[in-house]
């Protein structure tokens, strides 16, 4: 088995992971919408997703030591193509057509992309001064995300994306670098990079959070997008990674890009559709029913044609 196709199925396998983690976090996140860090970290489901998302981040590591990012990262979009399914069946209900026709769509996608990312396993590290720039362009970058103001979800889900983006670059750094036996294995390089791979993941992690408040589909969907763009532009312009094919390959490439794009966006907007479709629905408005209510407060309204009469209703 080439070094390119174990890459792959270690990274099929982390999406799947990361998506239950994703699942877990914004189920917990609507529970408890408000929330602070410190109840966080006295919550046991809480920390069942933080296993979750340390084994999936387990199997990228070990992925991005035979792949390089132009393969490894696009794959990460099928974290969303495996939740869809994972948050309807939790929900009780079926994935809808919409959400089927956005996981064809990012999965041709997908397959566009890796045709002309299939390059060799990669042997390119950043060096300390290249580390360092990225982590503070990223971190600066971050922070303007995360500034108070509208839409904070979408922003956090961005922040988030390029977040864990980034950590996945400089974890290749360590890992290449690491097995590297021309070297000392616990060199400057390697720990100092490491240092910011677990500050970029565990931001990552915190932000991809506070953004689940907002519902699971569309910061997700930009989550899947930001990593793979922000750890391209990091592999392409710092590490040498280059397309196949060349114009034609980047063309196929651009292409592919468009298609996962948009299976993204369908697959982020289907299943909100559903639950507003739900919230409309004239038994549920006229009802005012709440999920879990066992038991219905009367109330007294005029009877029709009669208002000097009282007659009894559920609320």
């Amino acid at each position: 088995m080439s070094a390119v196709l174990v890459a792959v199925a270690l990274s099929l396998v982390s999406a799947v992971a990361y998506a239950a983690a994703a699942v877990a976090q914004e189920r917990l996140a609507s529970r408890s919408p408000g929330a602070g860090t410190l109840r966080l970290l006295g919550s046991v489901a809480w920390w069942w997703s933080v296993g979750l998302n340390a084994a999936a981040a387990l199997l990228h590591v070990v992925a991005l030591k035979y792949g390089p990012l132009t393969v490894v990262q696009p794959l990460g979009a099928l974290t969303l193509v495996a939740a869809v399914p994972m948050g309807a069946r939790l929900a009780g209900r079926r994935v809808s057509p919409v959400e089927w026709r956005g996981t064809a769509l990012t999965l041709l996608g997908l397959g566009a992309i890796l045709v002309t990312a299939s390059g060799p396993a990669p042997d390119d590290v950043l060096s300390v001064p290249e580390a360092l720039a990225v982590a503070g362009a990223t971190a600066a970058l971050i922070g303007v995300l995360s500034r108070p103001g509208a839409r904070p979800g979408l922003r956090h889900a961005s922040a988030s994306g390029v977040a864990s983006g980034v950590a996945s670059a400089l974890t290749q750094t360590v890992t290449v670098a690491a097995t590297d036996r021309s070297g000392p294995l616990l060199s400057v390089q390697v720990i100092g990079v490491a240092l910011l791979v677990a500050a970029f993941a565990a931001g990552g992690l915190l932000l991809s959070q506070t953004a689940y408040r907002g519902g699971l589909g569309g910061p997700l969907a930009v989550v899947t997008l930001a990593n793979p763009l922000a750890a391209a532009v990091i592999g392409l312009s710092l590490l040498g990674e280059r397309l196949q094919g060349g114009p034609a390959g980047v063309l196929l490439a651009l292409a592919g890009g468009g298609l996962a794009s948009w299976g993204v966006v369908l697959l982020s907007r289907a299943a909100p559709r559903q639950e507003a479709a739900d919230d409309d629905h004239p038994v549920a408005a006229v009802l005012a029913l709440v999920p879990g209510s066992a038991t219905a407060e009367p109330v007294l309204v005029p009877r029709p044609h009669d208002p000097g009469h009282l007659t009894t209703a559920t609320r």
